[in-house]
């Protein structure tokens, strides 16, 4: 799918599709961590290997909502794992990519401090 907006901030989200996205005019095909101003490699490829200390590096940010895709399903991570996130008074919404990507670039244009943790391997 293709956005259509016309003025993007940076390091948003331009496109995305199963596996892959696109921020800017670069093509993202692994598990990826992306602020307004950063995009880092990811460990985690689907939720059953995301663990407390991937939020940890999340957390580095500094952000006020964490976006965490899951990939074309939505799956939610065992309790644990967010919460070190959540008790910093950090918001966490997990979301199926469609949704996340959309949510990042609004946030993004309100220029809330949010950081997007995505996941490019979950099932389907």
């Amino acid at each position: 799918m293709r956005f259509s907006q016309d003025s993007f901030a940076s390091n948003s989200i331009r496109a995305y599709s199963d596996g892959e996205i696109s921020v800017n005019e670069k093509i993202i095909d692994r598990s990826v961590i992306i602020t307004a101003d950063v995009i880092q490699l990811w460990e985690p490829a689907h939720i059953d290997e995301l663990t407390a200390e991937h939020c940890e590096i999340i957390a580095g940010f500094n952000p006020e909502v964490v976006i965490i895709g899951t990939g074309k399903r939505l799956q939610f991570p065992a309790a644990p794992v967010i919460a070190g996130l959540q008790t910093r008074g950090i918001g966490v919404e997990v979301m199926a990519h469609d949704a996340a990507c959309r949510t990042f670039n609004i946030l993004l244009g309100e220029d809330r401090r949010v950081v997007a943790g995505l996941l490019m391997d979950g099932p389907g």
